[in-house]
C-alpha cells in the first residue's frame, strides 16, 4: 500500500468519526445552549476554557513528544508508553490541586467552582485518550482512534439527552462528560494492549525526567496555544459576566466543530510529515504544499457563506435569545481559515523538530491577544474577542511563514496561484449570493455549484492532485 493509500485510509476512518463526532457535538450543543440558558452556558464555557488552559498540568507536553518519537521507532513505544501512563497520573492529581487553589484566588462561586473542577477531571480522562490516540496516529492505525471518538460522542450524546430529560441540570451535563470519556478510555486501552503494543508499565524517574524535559517546548507551545484560544471566554466572565461569555461561546462551540475536521486532517498528517523528515525533505514540503491548498479549498467558501447567512445560522441553532451572536459569527469564521494555514504550518514546523520555535510565535501571539482583550473587551465586549482573536491569527501566520521561508521551505510558487484562485473563486461566490439573496437552504445547493463550477474553470486542480486522487481510489 502506498503512502497516500495509508494516509487516505486512516483519514477516512477519522473523517468517519469526525463526521458522526460533529453531527453529535453539533446536535448536544444546540441541547444544552437551549437547556441551560446564556447565563449558565457562560458558566459552561468558562469552566471548559479554564480547565483547557491548564490542562497541560496534567501532561507537560509528554504526549506530542511520544508521538513523534514513537512514529519513527516503534520498538520504544513499550518503554515510553509505560513510564508516560504512570507519570501523567502524578502529574494529574498536582493539576487538580492547583486548579481548585486558582478558583478560590479567583473566588469564584460554588456552582462555577464545583462545575471547573467536575471539568477537571473530565479533562483529566481526555489527556489519556490523546496519549493512546497518539499511540494509534504514530503506528498509522486510525481506525482504533476513529472508533474510539465515536464511542466518546455517541455516548455522551445519550448522556446529555438523559441529563435534560431528567432535569439534572449543569451538574448532570458535566458528569455526562466524566462518564462518556471514562467509557473511550477503556475501550482505547483494551485495543492497545491487544492489538498495538503492550506498555512495560515502570517508573523510571531518570526516564520520565529526561521525556519531561525533552517535552518542555511541546508543553509551553500548548499551554501558550490553550491561552490564545480561551483566555477570551476568561476574560469576558471576569470582566463583562456570564451573559456575554454565554452569547461568545455560543458562537465559539459552532467554531469549533468546523476546527474538528482540521483535527483529523493533523492527526493523520503529522506522524507522515515526521518521517518525510527524516527520510524525505522534499516530500515534507509537498505534503505541507498539499495541506493548504486543500484545507483552504474547503474553508473559504465555508467562511463566506457563513457571513451572509450568519443571522439565520443562529436563529436555526439557537433560537432568538442568542441573536446578539450572529456578529460574533461573522467575524469568528475567519478564524478557521487561519487556524488551517497555521496548523499547516505548526504541523510541518512540529515534524521538522522546530517545536520550540513554535513555541516563541504563539508566546508573541499570546501576550498579543491578552493585551488587545483588555483593551477591546470593555469597548466592544463579546464582538471585541472575536476581533481580536481573528487579528492574533493573522499574526500567527505572518510569523510562520516568516520562520518557513527562512528555513528554506520555500513552497512552490504554483501554491501562491492556486490560493489566490481559491479566493478568487470565493469571491465570486459572494458576489453571487449578494445578488440573488436565496433563501438559505437554496443557496447552499447553488452556491455549491456555483464555487465548483469556477474553481473547474480556473483549473486549481493540475496532474499532481489528479494522481493524488488515483492514487487514493488505487489506479495508479
Amino acid at each position: 500500500m502506498s503512502q497516500i493509500q495509508t494516509i487516505f485510509k486512516n483519514m477516512s476512518w477519522l473523517l468517519i468519526s469526525q463526521i458522526i463526532a460533529s453531527v453529535c457535538a453539533f446536535i448536544w450543543t444546540i441541547l444544552i445552549a437551549r437547556y441551560l440558558g446564556v447565563s449558565d452556558y457562560g458558566i459552561l464555557g468558562f469552566a471548559i476554557s479554564l480547565t483547557g488552559i491548564l490542562s497541560i498540568l496534567y501532561d507537560y507536553g509528554i504526549g506530542i513528544h511520544i508521538v513523534r518519537h514513537i512514529a519513527t521507532d516503534y520498538d520504544s513505544a513499550p518503554k515510553y508508553l509505560g513510564n508516560a501512563i504512570p507519570l501523567k497520573g502524578i502529574y494529574s492529581i498536582i493539576g487538580l490541586i492547583l486548579i481548585l487553589i486558582i478558583l478560590v484566588i479567583m473566588k469564584a462561586n460554588e456552582t462555577t467552582i464545583i462545575v471547573t473542577m467536575l471539568f477537571a477531571i473530565e479533562q483529566i480522562i481526555r489527556k489519556f485518550i490523546d496519549l493512546l490516540n497518539g499511540s494509534f496516529q504514530a503506528f498509522e492505525e486510525g481506525k482504533y482512534q476513529g472508533i474510539g471518538n465515536t464511542i466518546l460522542n455517541t455516548i455522551l450524546l445519550i448522556f446529555i439527552l438523559i441529563t435534560i430529560t431528567t432535569d439534572f441540570g449543569i451538574y448532570g451535563i458535566s458528569i455526562s462528560y466524566i462518564l462518556a470519556n471514562a467509557l473511550a478510555l477503556i475501550y482505547e486501552y483494551y485495543v492497545l494492549n491487544k492489538h498495538i503494543v503492550k506498555p512495560h508499565f515502570e517508573l523510571d524517574k531518570p526516564f520520565c525526567k529526561s521525556i519531561t524535559i525533552a517535552a518542555i517546548p511541546f508543553a509551553i507551545s500548548a499551554i501558550l496555544y490553550s491561552i490564545y484560544y480561551s483566555i477570551d471566554v476568561v476574560m469576558l466572565t471576569n470582566m463583562v459576566g456570564s451573559y456575554a461569555t454565554g452569547i461568545y461561546n455560543a458562537t465559539y462551540k459552532l467554531i469549533s466543530v468546523l476546527t474538528l475536521f482540521y483535527s483529523v486532517y493533523t492527526a493523520v498528517i503529522f506522524p507522515v510529515m515526521s518521517k518525510f523528515f527524516k527520510n524525505d525533505e522534499s516530500l515534507l514540503l509537498v505534503s505541507f504544499e498539499k495541506s493548504i491548498k486543500y484545507l483552504m479549498l474547503a474553508i473559504v467558501p465555508l467562511a463566506v457563506g457563513t457571513v451572509f447567512y450568519s443571522t439565520d445560522i443562529i436563529h436555526l441553532i439557537y433560537g432568538h435569545e442568542y441573536d446578539a451572536a450572529s456578529s460574533v459569527l461573522s467575524i469568528l469564521i475567519w478564524t478557521v481559515c487561519l487556524l488551517f494555514i497555521s496548523g499547516a504550518c505548526n504541523t510541518l514546523l512540529n515534524a521538522s523538530h522546530k517545536e520550540v520555535t513554535v513555541t516563541k510565535i504563539y508566546a508573541i501571539a499570546a501576550v498579543f491577544n491578552t493585551a488587545l482583550n483588555f483593551f477591546m473587551i470593555p469597548y466592544l465586549s463579546y464582538d471585541g474577542a472575536a476581533i481580536t482573536t481573528v487579528l492574533s491569527d493573522v499574526l500567527i501566520v505572518i510569523l510562520q511563514a516568516y520562520i518557513i521561508y527562512t528555513l528554506g521551505h520555500r513552497p512552490n510558487k504554483k501554491l501562491y496561484f492556486d490560493v489566490l484562485k481559491i479566493i478568487v473563486g470565493s469571491g465570486i461566490l459572494g458576489i453571487a449570493l449578494y445578488f440573488l439573496n436565496l433563501n438559505m437552504w437554496l443557496a447552499i445547493p447553488v452556491g455549491m455549484i456555483i464555487y465548483f463550477a469556477v474553481v473547474y474553470l480556473l483549473r486549481v486542480f493540475d496532474n499532481d492532485d489528479k494522481y493524488v486522487i488515483k492514487e487514493i481510489l488505487g489506479r495508479n
